[in-house]
């Protein structure tokens, strides 16, 4: 427990949470406001005469019921708020070789492991501050999103409140993916630009790759996206098993796969790395 208070106190004495948090917030309001427009254009489409296949008008069927425009909105700000997660939890690691504090910590406390095992605690503490955040926001403002889009604000349903509460969970599996990262690369600016890149342009270029091997290879390519985390997150936290997709368990097992091997190899490298 003092290895992690310790790590806590080094997140609490340092600006870049704040400032990280401060970043979140216009994020956030970004994706409450998409979320809200996308649902306001595809609740006004009728699958029925949509022109869509059989399939996709079920699909779109089913994302307009209620729970799942609920779901989607109560957990607004998940896509960039987890990107900053996982960038803390590199930070958390990065900064003890940036600030050449990295040997001066090793020798307080040989045993690696335990050092390591802080970090992904703390990184897992800071990830659940910006989950709660987000949460309380979209639990003050998504009602009345709901009842601007003619809905009830579906917090009796416990969909929602799962949907709420596995996000939580995605949050803090980032920010074990992001300790894990950092300690793959030791550089901050490295590691931050890294993650970023492979964050974001990632996400979109496996999403294109899937979606030309699923038009013109084969239709069970599409089920495989789940494989990409940022794929997994948001099936995790859908309302309703989705048709087409994957249940809300494979990926939330995706994502536990890719925390535990992170964050085991961190641990593993740190073990046997030269730290000087």
């Amino acid at each position: 427990m003092n290895l992690v208070r310790a790590e806590i106190l080094k997140i609490r004495t340092t600006s870049t949470w704040w400032v990280f948090g401060i970043i979140m917030l216009p994020l956030w309001a970004l994706a409450v406001l998409y979320n809200w427009g996308t649902a306001n254009i595809s609740g006004g489409v009728d699958p029925a005469e949509s022109g869509l296949s059989a399939d996709q008008a079920e699909q779109l069927r089913v994302a307009n019921e209620a729970v799942n425009v609920a779901t989607t909105l109560y957990t607004s700000g998940q896509f960039l708020g987890v990107l900053l997660v996982m960038l803390l939890g590199a930070i958390i690691v990065t900064n003890e070789f940036f600030h050449l504090t990295a040997t001066t910590t090793f020798l307080v406390s040989p045993v690696r492991e335990r050092v390591i095992t802080a970090k992904l605690i703390a990184a897992i503490l800071l990830g659940l501050v910006f989950w709660a955040v987000t949460t309380i926001l979209n639990l003050i403002v998504v009602p009345f999103v709901l009842h601007a889009l003619d809905y009830s604000a579906q917090l009796g349903d416990p969909a929602v409140w799962r949907a709420i509460g596995l996000n939580a969970l995605a949050f803090a599996l980032w920010a074990i993916v992001g300790v894990g990262a950092g300690v793959l690369i030791r550089s901050q600016l490295g590691a931050t630009l890294t993650l970023s890149i492979a964050y974001v342009i990632g996400t979109f270029g496996a999403s294109l790759v899937f979606y030309l091997l699923t038009q013109y290879v084969a239709d069970w390519f599409s089920k495989l996206q789940v494989l990409v985390p940022t794929t997994a997150s948001t099936l995790m936290i859908s309302g309703t098993e989705l048709p087409g997709n994957p249940p809300r368990w494979v990926g939330a097992v995706v994502l536990i796969g890719y925390a535990v091997v992170t964050g085991f190899l961190g641990t593993l490298i740190v073990r046997r790395r030269d730290i000087s």
